[in-house]
């Protein structure tokens, strides 16, 4: 009874999987075997387990490509911030520095 009700829950599960990937719904996953073609329940058992472990195995890929995208992009965002903080130092620098360079002819024509 239980095993039954898991395995509607999968079956729900890999349901809504494959509505996200695919829109059309006459094209066939690859990968996912159609377990109505068999008769014997243990066959069909076994064909939906292989089906889970497939789902689950491709959704441990995405997300762990996933992690590799958002680690890549917060790498690139930390080593923007850098430079970020680089060019305002720098252009505070050159600010004072042209302020500096603005003021000596203004005190040297005024002696």
């Amino acid at each position: 009874m239980k095993q039954k009700s898991v395995i509607k829950c999968c079956l729900g599960f890999a349901v809504l999987l494959t509505a996200g990937v695919t829109f059309a719904s006459a094209q066939d996953v690859r990968g996912i075997e159609v377990c109505t073609v068999e008769k014997q329940m243990d066959r069909r058992t076994s064909c939906l387990q292989s089906n889970i472990e497939f789902l689950q195995q491709t959704l441990s890929k995405l997300t762990h490509d996933s992690q590799d995208k958002m680690a890549a992009t917060d790498r690139d965002l930390a080593a923007a911030r850098a430079e970020i903080t680089t060019l305002k130092a720098t252009l505070d620098k050159m600010n004072t520095e042209l302020a500096q360079l603005k003021a000596k002819p203004d005190a040297g024509s005024k002696k």
